[in-house]
């Protein structure tokens, strides 16, 4: 009965040996799994970019050796390139640093070559201006910068009230395109002394700059490139400096009315209309013979003047029969 029990107990604990590793086994390969799955889960997706190969100055031609691609970890930038030949032979509008993925918001379009025309942007002109250390700022006016553009000059027909050269605001917030042969920003901001400078200008300021070089004196004048706002001056005169007012424009002298006296005949008035005649009325004369009534009617007398005489009554009729009754 003991070595009976002894075998048993054997084969129980080689049984619960083998139960032991297969169970750690299974617990490896589960792990093996599981952190597998995790590690794939857990690596970015990369994809191909071009990048510069060192830094790159504006107006530079890309060439094979100024870009290199390279796996790009996260997300990609906006307008990224992928292909190295998309960017060699064109030109960089705006410098880049070493690693900084090429974007083609960057480059110039592919055959407009490089140099200052290709920093142009479409639908602007560059204007050169004529600067000297006051003009230009003691040379601070160097290409990036942003300016405002004084004019001093007479203005036709005379200052408004002979107050001598008038001074105002041309153009604000201006960009500087070069300062004389250089197109690259310096970095340290160091002043740069030069005859000219070009700045980026609109087709229709292009023509009132050119004008207001050829006929007037120009100031540049430096600002903030943060600074976008448009202020609007009067502008300023030499009378002004000295504490007086603008004076307005003088008015014209009113024209002299030239008076004439002319005679004017006096209306004759027309003549009085004439008197109607006097007519006197004729004189009735009532006879009245025994039952019998007459009326007689005399007309007036006139006399040799024309006036009428006392009237003349002629003698009553004689009578037929004196002794006839009721007569008297």
């Amino acid at each position: 009965m003991g070595a009976r029990k002894k075998e048993m107990n054997k084969r129980l604990v080689s049984v619960l040996a083998f139960a032991l590793a297969v169970s750690v086994l299974a617990s490896f390969v589960l792990y093996r799994l599981i952190s597998t799955k995790l590690t794939a889960s857990a690596k970015p997706s990369s994809i191909q970019l071009v990048v510069a190969n060192h830094d790159v100055g504006v107006g530079t031609l890309l060439k094979d050796s100024d870009v290199k691609v390279v796996d790009w970890f996260g997300p990609q930038p906006k307008g990224s390139i992928a292909k190295a030949d998309d960017v060699v032979g064109r030109g960089v509008v705006v410098s880049m640093n070493e690693g900084e993925p090429i974007v083609e918001t960057r480059l110039a379009a592919r055959g407009a070559g490089a140099g200052l025309a290709a920093t142009i942007p479409p639908g602007m002109r560059a204007v050169a201006v004529r600067v000297n250390d006051v003009v230009g700022v003691a040379g601070f006016v160097v290409p990036g910068m942003r300016v405002d553009l004084l004019i001093a000059g007479t203005p036709p027909g005379g200052s408004a009230g002979n107050s001598g050269p008038v001074e105002k605001t041309l153009l604000q917030n201006i960009t500087v395109l070069s300062a004389g042969q250089n197109i690259q920003k310096d970095a340290e901001g160091k002043p740069v002394n030069v005859p000219v400078v070009n700045l980026l200008v609109t087709p229709e300021q292009a023509e009132v700059l050119s004008l207001a070089s050829s006929e007037t004196r120009i100031q540049l004048v430096l600002r903030n490139p943060m600074d976008k706002d448009t202020v609007k001056t009067p502008g300023t005169a030499v009378a002004n400096l000295f504490g007086g007012p603008l004076s307005p424009p003088p008015r014209a002298p009113k024209p002299k009315q030239r008076t004439m006296t002319v005679a004017v005949e006096k209306p004759v008035p027309p003549p009085p209309a004439p008197e109607p005649p006097h007519v006197t009325p004729p004189l009735i004369i009532e006879v009245i013979t025994g039952g019998h009534r007459t009326e007689m009617k005399v007309p007036p007398h006139s006399t040799g003047d024309g006036s009428a005489s006392p009237f003349e009554v002629a003698p009553p009729p004689a009578s037929k029969s004196s002794s006839s009754p009721g007569a008297y």
